[in-house]
């Protein structure tokens, strides 16, 4: 009796977990369509998407659909390789369909923005021939839709060709104006005037801390700028991403950057008798340099540079790392994880968005030139912008509609917000990423090591000046031999001058903590 038990005990624990799971959605080898998506979302947004759209689908159409989600890291990978696909594909297309000859020209011209063929083909250069030819044909990378990563990105695309019209303005122009989705808000884009990208969710950029590790170094308050995670008791416990990696951290850095011009610029706005165009640009130099020498220090005390955003956060919230730079939704996510303890008292992990150091950015979906599907490519961003996929979960549960509402936080009424001037920056996101990585990154364990023996001799302005020298990544260094080399045809001059940008970096540090020992002496 007792081992008859014993096997009903086993079989119920075995059985019921498949009795009682919920019903699977259509795979992708099972369903009517299929949507190939490609984005840097994490699992849980993968997941509520790939429930939700399928049965709002299937209410609209009467037709099964799977999401093939292809996810290869950051938006900068994704990018990478979708240029790289296209590429391939256009080189067949114009080489086989086409009959034509493929050259480096031919490579360089088909995915030229500058370009913009007119109404006279029979005219065209082998330049303007490639270009036309691509932006008249359907080829494709395999891919339906891009989903999230930031506008930089996407403006890219759209110039590029690579992503197209996919009709939600004309479809619902009741969603894009002033009073619902305005296209730009405090200078940041919030969708294309072409409908080839349209932000369906807003983000900022902050810090996000743990309270038990900031009481353990003696940090006397928690981060409320930019500048508070120089604060040399920092050392090793700021967790950071590489920017050539995530598009995100890019535009957190970016805005570190933006911010370091307004203020330059509000303290040049006191001088008078020189023109706005003149004071401008020398707010834009200065406040360059002074953002690379903030992100520098920053970077001098990272624990790491990892390469997904997605890492910060964790390591905060686990008390790896003391603070962190992360896009809202991590950070949001961190505190809410630990918004309770046992005891009643605060929560173990913060997060602060500096309202004069961040914007509000949108998340972008865009549809892929030459989609494979293109029609549920185009349903996908609908249902994006729907209230569907919002409300899904806060309103599915009759129970739960007493405790939840609509977002009690509105972004258009931030106190003081920044005003993002893309003319400032925007231009140099890469190259800014570059210097970032070559300064902070490439050349770490020396930044540590002159960063230590400063804080060590206390701070000393000679040994300080040596580690900031910004005269090799200057604004007007960006706009000329950097931008050629990561501009260049030839990817060797990249590799060449992050060498000799790295050299000269590591000659810096050992000079700066050279000095620093001999004040400690």
């Amino acid at each position: 009796m007792k081992r008859a038990i014993l096997i009903l005990a086993l079989a119920a624990v075995i059985g019921l977990p498949f009795l009682l799971r919920p019903r699977q959605a259509a795979t992708v080898a099972t369903a009517d369509e299929t949507l190939v998506v490609i984005t840097p979302h994490n699992e849980a947004t993968r997941h509520e998407y790939a429930q939700g759209f399928p049965a709002w689908y299937r209410a609209r159409t009467g037709r099964s659909i799977a999401i093939d989600w292809r996810v290869l890291g950051g938006t900068s990978e994704i990018t990478r390789f979708i240029e790289s696909e296209y590429v391939t594909a256009f080189q067949n297309y114009w080489t086989g369909k086409l009959g034509q000859p493929w050259s480096s020209e031919v490579q360089a011209a088909f995915q030229d923005g500058s370009l913009l063929p007119d109404g006279t083909p029979g005219d065209d250069t082998v330049a303007l021939a490639a270009r036309r030819a691509f932006l008249a044909s359907d080829i494709t990378c395999g891919i339906d839709v891009f989903f999230g990563g930031g506008p930089y990105d996407y403006i890219r695309q759209a110039a590029a060709g690579r992503i197209v019209d996919s009709g939600i303005l004309r479809a619902h122009p009741e969603l894009f104006g002033d009073q619902v989705i305005p296209q730009s808000f405090t200078g940041e884009p919030y969708w294309d005037p072409q409908g080839r990208w349209v932000g369906n969710v807003l983000s900022n950029y902050g810090i996000i801390y743990n309270r038990d590790a900031l009481q353990r170094l003696g940090v006397a308050h928690e981060p409320r700028a930019w500048d508070d995670l120089q604060d040399p008791k920092l050392q090793g416990e700021v967790a950071l991403c590489d920017p050539t990696k995530s598009s995100s951290i890019a535009k957190a850095f970016e805005n570190v950057i933006q911010q370091q011009i307004h203020r330059r610029w509000a303290q040049l706005a006191r001088e008078t008798g020189r023109p706005r165009p003149e004071l401008e640009a020398q707010a834009v130099a200065e406040g360059w340099v002074n953002g690379l020498r903030l992100l520098q220090r920053i970077g001098a005390n990272a624990r790491y540079f990892t390469d997904t955003s997605q890492k910060p956060p964790i390591d905060v919230v686990q008390g790896n790392s003391a603070a962190g730079m992360c896009i809202d939704f991590f950070g949001r996510g961190g505190f809410q994880q630990t918004a309770r303890r046992i005891d009643g008292s605060e929560g173990r992990v913060g997060y602060f968005s500096p309202p004069d150091g961040t914007v509000l950015s949108p998340d972008p979906i865009a549809v892929m030139r030459g989609a494979p599907h293109a029609a549920a490519a185009r349903a996908f961003l609908e249902y994006s912008l729907s209230m569907e996929p919002i409300r899904r979960d806060f309103y599915a549960t009759k129970e739960f509609l007493p405790f939840r509402s609509d977002s009690d936080v509105n972004p258009y009424e931030a106190a003081n917000p920044m005003i993002y001037h893309g003319a400032w920056t925007n231009g140099f996101v890469r190259e800014m990423a570059f210097v970032v990585r070559v300064m902070c990154q490439d050349t770490h364990p020396e930044l540590v090591a002159a960063w230590r023996e400063i804080i060590h001799a206390g701070l000393p302005a000679d040994a300080l000046a040596v580690m900031g020298d910004m005269s090799a990544v200057t604004y007007a260094e960006m706009n000329g031999r950097i931008s050629q080399a990561l501009n260049s045809k030839d990817k060797v001059d990249e590799v060449r001058l992050a060498r000799d940008l790295a050299a000269a970096f590591r000659r810096q540090y050992a000079r700066a903590a050279e000095l620093a020992r001999a004040v400690s002496r």
